[in-house]
């Protein structure tokens, strides 16, 4: 068995399209800018995170309401440097919610939201620094 993505309903495709494309800097697989469906992969890895469409997801399961409320998931990317990356996204439009600071001896962590509410951690491994 492999993990081949965590997928977020969302309700603004676009936004969260551009969310994750353009301010996290993630790599979109087909470029469906409007959906109903992307994959997004980091550089470094075979993980992704997929956008899907949450009114598509609602006539299909019939039980999704139209809108998402609280914490439903967070998405965790590991960065290299905390302190750079979150400078980069700041600039790109991102807004944190918490940190850069640290969570554990081994591990620093920013947290923001994406257009639609979901959490995205990013986090730096400190066990990785040479």
């Amino acid at each position: 068995m492999e993990l081949a993505q965590v997928r977020l309903l969302v309700s603004d495709f676009p936004v969260c399209y551009h969310f994750y494309a353009e301010v996290l800097g993630l790599k979109p697989q087909s470029g469906a800018t409007e959906g109903p469906y992307e994959k997004f992969s980091p550089t470094v890895g075979s993980a992704g995170i997929a956008l899907q469409d949450r009114a598509m997801m609602a006539q299909i399961l019939g039980e999704l309401g139209d809108s998402a409320s609280g914490h439903r998931s967070l998405v965790v990317l590991r960065v290299d440097d905390l302190d750079s990356y979150c400078e980069a996204i700041t600039s790109r439009g991102a807004v944190l919610v918490q940190g850069p600071d640290f969570m554990t001896d081994r591990m620093r962590v920013a947290h923001l939201k994406d257009p639609e509410g979901n959490l995205v951690e990013l986090q730096e491994w400190l066990l990785l620094r040479n």
